[in-house]
């Protein structure tokens, strides 16, 4: 990856691979994790507690093969669970469906379910090999399959469920008698037909095998499941004028009737309730967006915004840690950070909140219908109340009472032909700086 971050950790659809891994596990039932990290790696060990505070970690001291890997977690295998199912943390894509489906293979008496596809190119991967029964017994790395092997397009995608009273046994009669001298988890497929036992291929999706292994995959891994989560949000009801131009989060949660216009970024944390419109070109993460509120075009609401039913927020408007009220207007050139508006108020363009004085950050309370005139600042803490008006190119200060009229600004004052006059003297300036030649 040529970074600083584990692998695992870089991020598709707004979540760390590992963390992609951990959901489908968790949602195809998996009581019990156990998870095999390399040493030094206390950020990824972090994240897995993170997402999983019951898992137990393994370190693999030394990297001698998947296998090898596997029986780092050799405690937890031997605790006697029914299934033991094997993923990695580099393959974002794999679903609960797939896990499922390798469980049920298990409750059918099989004793290894390896999950495979069918490869449109088959370079790199290893081969499931079948019998004239249909049976899988073995599953062959590309470097050490035979030439007839090579031209089988069913690949292995890596992920393996093992009945838990034959999973230790097989993987610790792995050996490394292969091209690399490495400990290959795929080996147990060939021990367990040679024990006796029954294996099975379950068929998946190509892109679940998908190992990230640099960034070209890692854009590719995105672009898989962008277009899973775009299809998920058009088939629950909302609308993606241009959905190849929207980007989404794994949790980003979408209403009915929601309608997403072209070049919408949502970052992580983002849940938008039936009905709203998100413009074009809004960037919006960890933020919550009520009942037919409307968004942008030009916005962006940092994490802590949160709008409630029919509120506007427009364009060029940035919202940070503030409420906006069931039908309040913050409709175009504004900054509401740590703020509370109320129902109905409107704020005009050019307003800002001035929450942060170099150390701390303090709040502005705005009332249900209170009017605030353009260009005007709010110098936190302070409260406006209900109903009240702040005239333009306001800078308040003080608390306004509610329905009063605040008005902070120098007097206006003319001066007759001070403008010529002003001209004149700078010309003679200007005339003596760079005399006529």
């Amino acid at each position: 990856m040529k970074s600083d971050l584990p692998k695992v950790l870089h991020k598709v659809a707004g979540r760390s691979m590992l963390a992609h891994v951990l959901a489908s596990v968790s949602a195809a039932g998996a009581a019990n994790v156990a998870a095999v990290i390399g040493p030094g790696r206390e950020d990824v060990r972090d994240e897995i507690v993170r997402l999983r505070e019951d898992a137990r970690v393994f370190v693999q001291e030394r990297r001698l093969g998947t296998a090898h890997a596997v029986l780092a977690a050799k405690e937890a295998i031997a605790a006697g669970f029914d299934d033991i199912l094997i993923l990695f943390g580099d393959t974002p894509l794999v679903t609960p469906a797939s896990i499922d489906a390798l469980r049920a293979a298990l409750r059918e008496g099989v004793a290894v379910a390896a999950l495979g596809f069918e490869a449109a190119n088959p370079s790199g991967y290893g081969r499931l090999i079948h019998d004239e029964t249909g049976g899988l017994i073995a599953i062959r790395e590309e470097k050490d399959a035979s030439a007839a092997e090579r031209d089988i397009t069913l690949c292995n995608a890596g992920l393996m469920a093992i009945d838990g009273r034959s999973a230790l046994g097989l993987v610790e009669a792995v050996g490394c008698a292969n091209a690399k001298g490495e400990y290959y988890l795929t080996d147990v497929v060939a021990l367990a037909r040679a024990n006796g036992l029954t294996a099975r291929a379950i068929l998946g999706e190509e892109s679940e095998a998908l190992g990230v292994n640099d960034r070209l995959q890692l854009a590719e891994a995105e672009r898989i499941a962008q277009d899973r989560l775009r299809r998920a949000a058009l088939a629950a009801g909302a609308t993606l004028i241009a959905p190849e131009t929207v980007f989404l989060s794994a949790d980003t949660k979408i209403g009915r009737d929601v309608t997403i216009e072209p070049h919408v970024f949502l970052g992580p944390g983002v849940a938008i309730a039936d009905r709203a419109v998100i413009h074009a070109f809004s960037h919006i993460e960890k933020a919550q967006i009520g009942e037919g509120a409307h968004v942008g075009p030009f916005a962006r609401l940092r994490p802590g915004a949160a709008l409630s039913a029919d509120a506007k927020v427009g364009n060029f408007v940035e919202i940070k840690s503030a409420t906006i009220g069931a039908g309040a207007k913050v409709s175009h050139l504004t900054y509401i950070g740590d703020a509370d508006i109320g129902a109905n108020a409107n704020i005009g363009a050019g307003t800002i909140t001035c929450n942060y004085d170099g150390f701390f950050k303090y709040r502005t309370k705005i009332g249900e219908g209170a009017f605030i005139g353009s260009n005007s600042s709010l110098v936190a803490p302070v409260s406006i109340g209900a109903g009240a008006y702040v005239g333009s190119g306001s800078v308040v200060t003080r608390d306004v009472s509610p329905g009063a009229l605040a008005v902070a600004r120098g007097r206006q004052v003319e001066k007759q032909g001070w403008a010529e006059a002003f001209k004149r003297a700078q010309q003679e300036k200007k005339n003596q700086k760079n005399p006529a030649r």
